[in-house]
């Protein structure tokens, strides 16, 4: 006799890569208990989204998604649709009074009860967020050389535009012990690469106590062995110590920070509930360049908060060209509801900020361009991902400065087939540079 089918479970995961470290967990719990996981909706029996509510241009997509979600559950009778994660978390009455066809709703507390929903128990949602473990089953989706590792979750930040605390909660860190087990256990397979992700990953360990927490963990990691990089994701810049610049001397730590910034204008900064603005941001980065030579930095900045006008946005401009930053991010401000900033309004007209973001991104593009082109005829790391148009004598890949999926790549070229290179570190002859993408061939 044959054996029963199993029932078929496909994931759309939505967002940041915080939420794709929770997918990977809901696949893992999903796995364990003999679900079959696919890549392809349509031949999935349950539907499974996780959603991201952070911004609006992320609930739009939310939404597109279930609505589609929806359709494959018409065309086939017995399909099953769950909706999970920060937007669930945020907003699920409302979700719910507009997606009545949704089978079941998932908030960020019960990730790891994925797979009783998944059978069709009802289970009672958990008052505090889920924070996965070393012990947490995880099917990683990365290439197989990275992956992230979530230190912590929650955030005791208190931006005012920023819904993430009322959605995840204050800040929790994961034990030291819990981290270097992951890690290790990642290396085991052969990752080579390991990206910290956090709301606040320059915070880890202030809730355990622990003092200069990340740079503690960032020397305990460095003695993993088959790791080669060890990379930090967002960092609050006022959050940037000495002990944690020391701490990035480390062979196997990229000189890489994300620190989001947000905005230089004194006024604005306040108005936001953030630390640093214009002087004393640049004094930061230029005390990280000093300690740290050659240090990649990437911010992120918002655009069209309430009360900027254009002499605020005139000293954001101003505060790119100065700061150079290797890589830039720009957001539209949109107003949250239950922040302290929907009180402010959103007096700046749509069209304006849209006008404000361009500029400021051709800005970035003529620094980035620059940056760029100072590494042709360089022979640099790259750490080979994938195939380029499954062409086998050329490849994508990254060095230590370029983080996966946010900012740009190396597409190398080679003599011989790179097969056996992928997933691996190479050294690469920088021959071209673009205001992104670099381009190289294999050196011999």
């Amino acid at each position: 006799m044959s054996e029963p089918r199993k029932t078929a479970v496909s994931l759309v995961s939505l967002g940041c890569a915080k939420n794709l470290v929770d997918s990977e967990v809901m696949l893992g719990h999903l796995r364990k208990v003999g679900f079959r996981l696919t890549p392809r909706q349509e031949e999935a029996d349950i539907l499974i989204i996780n959603t991201c509510g952070f911004i609006r241009p992320a609930r739009q997509e939310a939404k597109t998604a279930i609505r589609r979600a929806m359709n494959f559950k018409r065309r086939r009778p017995g399909r099953r649709v769950i909706v999970a994660g920060c937007y669930v978390q945020q907003s699920k009455d409302r979700l719910a009074a507009e997606f009545p066809e949704v089978d079941a709703w998932l908030g960020v507390g019960d990730f790891n009860r994925i797979d009783r929903l998944a059978a069709g128990q009802d289970i009672r949602p958990s008052r505090r967020t889920f924070l996965y473990s070393h012990l947490s089953p995880r099917l990683v989706s990365t290439p197989s050389s990275w992956a992230y590792l979530k230190i912590s979750e929650g955030c005791s930040h208190r931006c005012s535009f920023c819904s993430i605390p009322a959605i995840k909660g204050p800040y929790r860190s994961r034990s030291q012990a819990s981290i270097l087990a992951e890690a290790r256990r990642l290396a085991a397979r052969g990752v080579k690469e390991l990206n910290l992700i956090s709301q606040d990953s320059t915070s880890y360990g202030r809730d355990l106590n622990l003092k200069h927490g990340l740079a503690r963990l960032l020397e305990n990691l460095d003695a993993v062995r088959g790791l080669e990089w060890i990379r930090i994701l967002y960092g609050y810049p006022e959050e940037v110590s000495e002990a944690l610049l020391e701490a990035m001397r480390a062979p196997k730590v990229c000189r890489y920070l994300d620190l989001p910034f947000q905005h230089a204008s004194p006024g604005i900064i306040q108005a936001m509930g953030r630390g640093l603005a214009g002087d004393k941001a640049l004094r930061l980065l230029e005390r990280v360049r000093e300690v740290l030579p050659q240090t990649v930095l990437r911010t992120s900045l918002i655009v069209g908060f309430p009360g900027e006008g254009p002499r605020e946005f005139k000293e954001l401009t101003k505060f790119v060209r100065q700061a150079r930053f290797d890589h830039l991010g720009v957001f539209i401000y949109s107003p949250e509801e239950g922040v302290p900033a929907m009180g402010l309004g959103d007096p700046v007209p749509p069209a304006e900020k849209i006008r404000r973001r361009r500029e400021l991104m051709l800005i970035q593009q003529e620094i980035s361009f620059q940056n760029n082109r100072k590494y042709i005829g360089r022979r640099l790391e790259v750490l080979l991902d994938k195939p380029l148009n499954a062409r086998p004598r050329q490849a994508l890949g990254r060095t230590r400065f370029q983080a996966p999926e946010v900012d740009g790549v190396v597409k190398v070229s080679s003599l011989a087939p790179l097969a056996d290179r992928l997933h691996s570190v190479c050294q690469v002859e920088i021959t071209r540079a673009g205001v992104y993408d670099l381009h190289g061939r294999l050196a011999a």
